[in-house]
This record gives structure tokens, sequence and C-alpha cells, in this order.
């Protein structure tokens, strides 16, 4: 049986790709910290999308609503920059159109495309420079470079992100279920909320960790910890977590946007608060509908056929997600004079 490597691309098809500008040695708010993701999917993914946060930026999240004509997605962009930042899904779109990808239009003059490109953005101009900022090269370059491995902490569309009071960053995570189907997930921890319990140091969901080792800090370096969010009201807001959860499942848009939904709620267990007005927490879903398991007797014929798959899909991928929340943190590098939760907690490491 499959096994699962802890990566969004244990999704057979998915690839993931970054590129990022880092100035190491700059001081907050004087040079480049910001960099995109990209998730390429293969041919005939379904693609779905649900937002909680109340000021997200994003681009083509209309089009994946399950009442519209389009039904499949070529690459979901993740990355730094603000709105400004949506300039580098044009990047994504070009290094497609000259790789065949996209819907298929007839232009009277011959084939011509159109890639379905849908992309989300965290807020972390002020870390690096506001002027400094992903542009559609970021976009082409991260496409360029997609592969099936997976770097996770200060890369791409994370470079500049931050989680509460710590270093945020790119996470990564996977299960395989009973079923045979895979679920990843990739997100971009940039939150108002803390990953971290201020009352024992450890992550709030710390039981998904198991296998990082981490334990109880001392004393000391927990009432630092805690310092250092109570303090959290005085520092500019930079703000919105960004993901993708993908499956291998035969999932149709809709059943697709109740993955996303279900999503959420491993935001909401890793990151409190989540999905604030401060936030624009938003979750792709993709399905490339490689396995297909039929529903069981069971299940009263008057509803669909997907819907035990996809609750067993929904709630993997929320616990995916939570898991990659963790991974984002605990891999994170400084950036920016930003403490990592290794800086602030080592012997959570001991």
């Amino acid at each position: 049986m499959k096994t699962a490597t802890g990566a969004i691309t244990d999704v057979d098809g998915i690839l993931v790709g970054h590129h990022h500008r880092l100035c190491a040695d700059a001081a907050f708010g004087s040079g480049w910290a910001t960099g995109t993701t990209v998730i390429l999917t293969p041919p005939a993914t379904v693609g779905a999308v649900d937002v909680r946060g109340g000021a997200p930026g994003t681009r083509e999240t209309d089009l994946l609503d399950p009442a519209n004509s389009v039904r499949y997605v070529d690459a979901v962009v993740l990355t730094g920059g603000s709105a400004y930042g949506l300039a580098a899904a044009d990047g994504v779109m070009r290094w497609l159109e000259e790789h065949g990808r996209g819907v298929v239009m007839d232009s009277g003059v011959g084939e011509n495309l159109v890639p379905i490109v849908p992309a989300a953005v965290i807020f972390d101009l002020p870390v690096g420079g506001w002027t400094s900022r992903p542009t559609s090269e970021f976009g082409y370059t991260a496409a360029q470079n997609a592969g099936t491995y997976v770097a996770t902490g200060t890369i791409g569309a994370g470079v500049g992100a931050r989680a509460g009071v710590l270093k945020g960053g790119v996470g990564n995570a996977s299960v395989v279920l009973d079923s045979g189907v895979t679920v990843g997930a990739l997100v971009v921890v940039n939150s108002f909320g803390d990953v971290v319990d201020p009352a024992t140091g450890l992550p709030w969901m710390n039981f998904l960790a198991a296998d990082l080792d981490l334990n109880p800090p001392p004393p000391a370096q927990v009432a630092g910890f805690a310092a250092l969010v109570a303090e959290a009201a005085q520092r500019e807001a930079l703000n919105t977590t960004v993901a993708v959860v993908a499956t291998d499942a035969a999932l149709g848009p809709s059943a697709c946007r109740r993955v996303a939904v279900a999503a959420h709620d491993g935001l909401a267990r890793a990151i409190r608060p989540a999905h604030t007005p401060l936030d624009g927490d938003t979750v792709f879903a993709l399905a490339t509908g490689v396995v297909d398991v039929p529903p069981s007797q069971a299940l009263p014929v008057s509803l669909s056929p997907e819907t035990e798959l996809t609750a067993a899909v929904g709630a993997a991928a929320a616990d995916c997600l939570a898991r990659a929340v963790l991974v984002a943190v605990t891999t994170a590098s400084a950036v920016a004079g930003i403490p990592t939760y290794r800086d602030v907690l080592p012997g959570a490491f001991a």
C-alpha cells in the first residue's frame, strides 16, 4: 500500500515550485523579503475554494464556484506582495501557455489557450519593502522550478510570513487513507493568531507533531514567549494564511468545495484566533480524480454518491492542514529580526 512521505506531492501529478528574493541582512522594512509558491496540477484536476478571512486578496476565485462553468484548474498561486503580488499569476499563465496547458479556445485562426490559475496573497510588504513585491517573473520562475520535492519554512511565498509573534512560512503534510486515497496540504502561514500556546510553549496541536519530538520548554522561556504575545497588540498586523489541499480521489466541484470548507477546521485548530477580520484566510481544494471509491451500500440513495468520500477526505484535509501549519513554524528561519520558534523556545527541541 502507498505510504505518505509528508508532502502534498504525494498526490500523484501535483508539483510545487518556489521562487523568492530575500536580503538576509536587511532590517525590517528595508529590503526584499517576499516570494511566490506555485502548485501545478495534472490535466483534468477539479478545483474549488473557500474564503473565511475578512480581508482576502484573491484572483479567479469566483470561477471556482460549483455553479459556474469551468471545472478544471491548471495551477494555483500562493504569493506574497498583498494585492500587488497577484501579478505573479500572469507569469504562471505564460508558462502554462508555453507548455500547452489551459482551456482550448478556437479563435477562428487556430486554437488558443487560456490557463486557469486562481491565486491568493499574504500581506508581507512591511517585512521587506513596500515596493519589493512579486512580479509575473516570480510566478514564471516558480512554475519553472516545480517538482516533487517541497522545501518548507522560509522559502517561496513564506519568506516574509509571520505566525503571530513568530516567523511563519511554508508547511507541508500528507496522509494515505485506508481506501487508498491520498490527501495532502500545503500552507503559507502568515497569521494574526498564534500557533503556539503561551501557557505551555508548545503548539496548540502538538499531538500532530509527535515526530518532531517537541518537549515542554523551561518556564523562563515560556514566560518570555508569553510576554511577546502580550505585546502583540503593539505590532503592525501582518496577516492571512493561504493554503491548498489536494487529493487523488474522484470528486466533483461541489464535493471539492466541501473539502475546502472542512480543511479550514485545520487552520482553526492550529491557529488561535483564525478567520479574523484582519486575516484573508483562503483554502483551495484540488481533486485529480485518479482514485474512484464507490459509496457503501449503507448510503441512502437520496444522498450524493460522493458524500462518504467527501467526509473522509475533508476530515483528513483538516488534519493535514493543521499539521502543515506546525511544519511551517517549526522549520522557519529568521528574517528581518522576526524571531523563530526555535529562537524563542529552544528548550522545545532539547
